[in-house]
């Protein structure tokens, strides 16, 4: 049985009607808290309780009327903090805590704002408003999986609600394409990442922080097809929304596949500012660094003219057309000198991209054919296995 009910059969219940004053009072309803307080004191005039409770009305009041002219002049900093003091004596206010969530969001702190919000959605159990909110707030932060758990909850109160039920059908949308992206990524099919990100991008072009999660897709994805110039395009894109370590680390590699390796340190350093513990930036910061040593030395993938992603089949079918392009016995004179270089440099290419230990610690930018770097002996082009004459050559394409 409610307060209420009982007074209603018992009007002289003072313990009943004490109860209720504070429960007024911790709702911020300040005119009937009053009244109660009041009616307790005529029976009780030395009532503890009720003359605390009485005490806290008059200032609660002119507080609240403060707060709100602080919000209307948009000082909002010095409006939470007043709100957050009324909230002491008035916990169970919905209207306070909606009040001082929209302070929040005005000073960016949406985190904040969701802890008020989800309060009120307690306080009020048919708080369908409050679920739109979250939804509207998780959704602007780029978290659309936690938009829809929020307007599933409106629609459920009311499944035709008329905020609720157009938002959920896009962020229902939007959720699936971001979470296909990244099944996608993780199954490394790049091309079909790449077709759900612009997708989002055709369904959503206000929200930025949802721009972010499918440029970050984006320029991840096209990282791995090797279209770099669109992997820059998308990872500049994403990085003027949200500076991001894992973005940066994309470009990076985007970068290095470009030999722009000054580019490439400097984001990787970008990252590290941002999180000095994460491994990625501080790994790749130093391949960038020995590789951009290596690009003073033999570029064996610029000798063999093909990307650092191309295959083993790929790399042997340009070694082939090299090595036949540039046989010492198909010149003559000076030209042979310039031809017998360029030989060793692509029987070296070929040893090294082949070669997936060699290949991997060159890619890590330390070249395994370099006697300075490994103590060993090198590349001999006049080893035994080039039968004789150094340009006597034997092919070997497997």
């Amino acid at each position: 049985m409610d307060l209420d009910r009982v007074l209603q059969l018992k009007p002289d219940f003072n313990s009943a009607r004490l109860q209720r004053g504070n429960v007024h009072l911790k709702q911020a309803q300040l005119s009937e808290a009053k009244a109660d307080f009041k009616k307790v004191l005529e029976e009780d005039s030395y009532n503890e309780d009720a003359l605390i409770g009485l005490s806290k009305v008059e200032p609660t009041r002119v507080d609240i009327s403060q707060a709100r002219a602080l919000v209307h002049a948009r000082d909002y900093r010095n409006a939470v903090e007043l709100i957050t003091k009324i909230l002491e004596v008035c916990p169970w206010s919905s209207d306070l805590r909606e009040l001082r969530a929209d302070c929040h969001v005005a000073l960016g702190d949406t985190m904040s704002a969701i802890s008020d919000i989800r309060s009120t959605t307690k306080l009020r159990s048919d708080n369908t408003a409050g679920f739109f909110k979250l939804a509207v707030l998780y959704y602007q932060r780029g978290e659309p999986s936690e938009s829809l758990k929020e307007v599933r909850e409106c629609l459920r109160l009311d499944p035709e609600h008329k905020d609720c039920f157009p938002h959920y059908k896009i962020v229902k949308k939007v959720d699936k394409l971001i979470n296909d992206a990244q099944e996608d990524i993780n199954h490394k099919d790049y091309q079909d990442c790449i077709d759900s990100a612009n997708k989002v991008l055709k369904l959503e072009t206000s929200v930025k922080m949802i721009i972010f999660l499918a440029k970050e897709k984006l320029c991840h994805c096209y990282l791995h097809t090797d279209q770099l110039s669109l992997s820059l395009q998308s990872c500049r894109d994403a990085l003027e929304i949200n500076k991001d370590p894992r973005v940066y680390c994309d470009r990076a590699e985007a970068y290095i596949n470009s030999e722009m390796y000054d580019d490439a340190i400097h984001d990787y350093q970008e990252a590290l500012e941002l999180d000095e513990n994460y491994n990625r930036a501080k790994e790749g910061k130093q391949r960038a660094q020995k590789l951009q040593k290596q690009a003073e030395r033999r570029d064996y993938y610029k000798i063999l003219g093909v990307s650092r992603t191309a295959n083993k089949k790929d790399i042997i079918k340009a070694y082939r057309k090299a090595a036949q392009k540039w046989h010492p016995d198909n010149f003559q004179g000076d030209e042979k000198k310039i031809a017998e270089k360029k030989f060793i440099d692509i029987a070296a290419a070929k040893e090294v991209l082949t070669d997936q230990e060699k290949r991997d610690k060159y890619d890590n930018g330390e070249d395994p054919l370099d006697p300075e770097a490994q103590g060993n002996q090198g590349f001999n082009p006049f080893h035994p296995h080039f039968h004789g004459s150094p340009f006597q050559f034997k092919f070997h394409f497997n």
